[in-house]
């Protein structure tokens, strides 16, 4: 059964469009006799009122829009859980929108968006390609936060985590550890984290005197299978050109690493160390617990969340900050130091 609407509520209680507007908006205009009666035809038709039309005839909306990259992946599920305490404390609400990792589909939603006229738009974009669309929503009067991504210029706000020292972090660790063979495994690379992340490892492997080998097997997807199918690709590899650690671009991809790895009879980590990144709640709770670089997940959310109502509420006296989290690296059994194969790495 449909709502009532408005005009039926005037109707049922006898007096104008107007007037009921004025119960809804202004009731001090209306007379306490004339007030009850409107309200007692809402109750008994069950009226309903479009708050957001009438947010959108004002050019106005309390909704704040969020675009993740995947749903699935409870990284951004704290995200998300951080931005909406902080939407919700201000009186709004968010809306979360799953790009799935697909430039299409993350174009549906900000086209979407912006004809909803949203309060402003907070975003990890799939790739650095969308900078003129994002844009264009702020010349339109929607502001956008990067999320888990640096802006890389000064007209719009940012929060992240420098992928490049987690990197780097994780890299240092299995070459202090003895490796020699390490891989990386991740991607699309296109995925400005993946690429940063895997600069970071390369980088630090590079200044290293004791010439430890870094390869890559890119992924199509972060997410487990995808790590499943990278381990049965690795177990396929000669003896003498498997890796003794693997670094991953996520901690799903990691899980579905150590997933594919058991599988097949390879310990973790006796023959092969692992290193996640992210360090979700599942990452301490695997068969083996997983190192991992963490980040500070659920505040990457709340200060997106801040630096977006600051600039929607006063955009004049706003400044555009990018903010810049420190990881740091979580070391559990899948990476621990293992004597004998630093023997035979």
């Amino acid at each position: 059964m449909a709502s009532a609407n408005i005009k039926q509520v005037a109707q049922h209680a006898g007096v104008s469009l107007g007037t009921v507007s004025n119960v809804l908006n202004r009731p001090d205009l209306v007379s306490p006799a004339t007030r009850q009666r409107v309200l007692d035809s809402i109750a008994t038709l069950g009226y309903v009122r479009n708050d957001s039309a009438r947010q959108l005839r004002a050019g106005r909306s309390r909704t704040v829009a969020i675009v993740v990259l995947d749903i699935s992946n409870p990284f951004f599920t704290d995200v998300v859980r951080g931005a909406e305490a902080v939407i919700e404390e201000a009186g709004g609400m968010l809306v979360v929108c799953n790009s799935g990792e697909d430039v299409s589909r993350e174009t549906r939603h900000l086209d979407m968006l912006e004809e909803q006229r949203v309060q402003g738009l907070l975003i990890t974009p799939v790739s650095d390609g969308h900078h003129a669309r994002l844009d264009a929503l702020v010349d339109h009067g929607i502001p956008v936060v990067l999320v888990d991504r640096g802006s890389g210029r000064p007209s719009r706000c940012s929060v992240a985590v420098d992928d490049i020292v987690g990197g780097r972090l994780a890299a240092d660790h299995l070459a202090d550890n003895g490796h020699k063979r390490i891989i990386f495994v991740g991607g699309p690379m296109n995925i400005r984290q993946v690429s940063d992340r895997h600069a970071g490892a390369a980088a630090a492997l590079t200044e290293r005197d004791d010439k430890v080998h870094l390869d890559i097997h890119p992924t199509p997807t972060l997410s487990v299978a995808a790590g499943r199918q990278a381990a049965d690709a690795l177990v396929a590899l000669p003896a003498d050109r498997r890796p003794t650690a693997v670094i991953c671009a996520n901690d799903l991809l990691a899980l579905g690493v150590l997933q594919g790895l058991t599988t097949h009879g390879v310990q973790v980590p006796d023959d092969i160390a692992l290193v996640g990144y992210d360090d979700i709640e599942f990452a301490a709770a695997a068969a083996v617990p997983l190192s991992s670089v963490r980040q500070p997940r659920e505040q990457l959310g709340r200060t997106a969340a801040q630096l977006l109502l600051e600039e929607s509420v006063d955009n004049a006296k706003h400044s555009h900050r990018h903010v810049v989290f420190q990881p740091e690296l979580v070391i559990r059994a899948s990476s621990a130091r293992d004597r004998k194969r630093r023997g035979r790495a």
